[in-house]
């Protein structure tokens, strides 16, 4: 039942944000009581925390396809940069921005889990890149990714950069490239050039 509880809220979350779907409306779907859900998820933010990581884990999961080491290392940065510009635009932006904006808390804890998923795999895109010279061999990692990681969040904040200023894709797409620059070597920069006018 608890799962089944979790996928139908997933659909109304998806459909109408987290903002517009109560715990009655879940229960009316269902045509189970409210009392029902409430042995299986203590109160609304948790189930809510409960769709938001499953959201993310479908994220991470489509994340690890692409990061399979079939492209080169900057290559598989814009892939995953174009999927996530897919993906926030598609079914899960609703969700996400109203998480954000009225679910602070959680959208904070599900960060710190966030980061901890992506470490491996921006980890392993960063050796990858040192190891084919397109990085530079004297970056302090664990920094590097503290900073890309602070930079690709920091996008989003629209205290920074408002909407009526600036296009979040133009924003993150210029910070890729702000990042990419700074820890590329020469030869990662001829291969950076080459995406760009590819990805124009």
């Amino acid at each position: 039942m608890k799962e089944s509880i979790l996928e139908k809220a997933m659909e109304l979350y998806l459909k109408l944000g987290f903002k517009g779907v109560t715990l009655d409306d879940i229960a009316q779907e269902m045509s189970i009581s409210k009392k029902t859900i409430y042995q299986h998820f203590s109160n609304r933010n948790e189930l809510i925390e409960a769709v938001a990581k499953t959201i993310m884990e479908e994220i991470k999961c489509d994340i690890d396809t692409l990061s399979q080491g079939q492209m080169d290392p900057m290559e598989e940065m814009f892939a995953i940069r174009r999927y996530l510009r897919k993906t926030l635009e598609g079914k899960f932006q609703l969700p996400i921005y109203q998480l954000n904006k009225f679910f602070p808390e959680i959208a904070q804890k599900l960060k710190r889990d966030q980061f901890g998923k992506m470490y491996e795999s921006v980890i392993d895109n960063l050796k990858r890149g040192i190891a084919l010279e397109l990085y530079r061999d004297d970056l302090n990692l664990e920094f590097v990714i503290r900073i890309y990681f602070a930079g690709i969040t920091g996008t989003k904040d629209t205290d920074l950069f408002p909407e009526d200023q600036f296009n979040i894709h133009s924003v993150t797409n210029l910070y890729l490239e702000y990042h990419l620059r700074a820890i590329c070597t020469q030869k990662g920069v001829t291969l950076l050039e080459k995406h760009l006018k590819e990805t124009e």
